[in-house]
């Protein structure tokens, strides 16, 4: 799977970014290059009277509007955030109980697959993660349900996202064990505010298994677009208050410095400036980032081709450091 350095979040769509914007900005970032789009059954259950699936049901919506841009799409789901209840049927179709089994548990991702798959009105989904690790389920279990999936060519590839290293190693480890394909992906929170996140036991553990890296929060809650400079700009958004800490800190008004600084001598945004930055560092494959409307895609898009000099890469890269 040949993948664009920019990954479109999914989490925005039917929620901040209803139906008809959604189909904008998957139509922009599909023409301008753009590959791979991001979503998760859990998108977007956080919201009132929401439940999970919003998300994938307005990426199947536009792929039925226009059924040929599946070919010109890699498409990333996950399961494993929502609740793991299974319900239980009499012979007569009538709901007679409900079993209550762990996330990631065989049964839940079969279930999950089939919805997400529903969902989106396809028939693979290219990338499919496990969303978070789940102790309670063993790898052999959860990594061989997914092996099932792959055979009967429901997913292409799995992935892993919010896993510890220790546990990237294991899954690759019980995957070799077991003779079923690996993964080949790992998902997890990276930006220039959060480096240690990834940078470290993770990274080695990418870059020495040869593994793809997907980041989110790329944009730190949009604090590095450089919407939030001070308490007053937490009511810019719903997300404004997950800024207080950068916002309070000496490192955090130090990576603006450096982000306004090389978008001065660019030209580019500093959200283009500051996934330029992302998707060139080891083991990136492209971070991941999600828009609400067509002028917040446009500095995406601009990051994914703009190429930072190795001076302007050590500005920002000192500053984050």
């Amino acid at each position: 799977m040949n993948v664009a350095p920019l990954a479109l979040g999914g989490n925005v769509f039917g929620w901040t970014a209803d139906e008809a914007t959604s189909f904008r900005l998957l139509d922009a970032f599909v023409d301008a290059g753009g590959t791979m789009i991001d979503t998760a059954d859990v998108y977007s259950a956080w919201a009132p009277g929401h439940v999970g699936g919003e998300s994938e049901n307005v990426i199947g919506a536009w792929l039925k509007r226009d059924p040929a841009k599946r070919s010109r799409v890699i498409i990333a789901s996950k399961v494993g955030f929502l609740d793991g209840k299974i319900e239980a049927t009499s012979y007569d179709g009538k709901v007679t109980s409900g079993e209550y089994v762990a996330a990631l548990d065989p049964k839940v991702i079969a279930r999950g697959a089939e919805a997400s798959l529903k969902r989106m009105g396809i028939d693979t989904i290219d990338l499919y993660y496990q969303h978070r690790d789940n102790p309670e389920v063993p790898l052999a279990d959860s990594l061989g349900a997914f092996e099932t999936l792959r055979q009967a060519g429901k997913i292409r590839a799995t992935g892993l996202s919010n896993f510890e290293p220790a546990r990237v190693g294991e899954a690759l480890a019980t995957a070799a064990n077991e003779g079923i394909e690996p993964a080949v992906a790992v998902q997890g929170w990276y930006n220039l505010v959060e480096r240690s996140k990834y940078e470290g036991e993770l990274q080695d553990v990418v870059t020495a298994r040869g593994l793809s890296f997907f980041s989110f929060y790329s944009l730190a809650n949009g604090f590095l677009t450089g919407k939030y400079r001070s308490q007053e700009d937490f009511s810019k958004s719903v997300r404004g208050l997950r800024n207080v800490e950068y916002v309070g800190s000496d490192k955090g008004q130090a990576v603006l410095a450096a982000l306004d600084s090389v978008a001065s001598e660019t030209g580019a945004a500093m959200a283009s400036v500051a996934l330029a930055w992302t998707k060139v560092q080891p083991g990136v494959t492209a971070p991941i980032a999600s828009a609400t409307s067509e002028r917040q895609l446009a500095e995406l898009l601009a990051g994914m081709t703009l190429d930072l000099t190795p001076g302007q890469l050590d500005v920002i890269s000192q500053a984050s450091d």
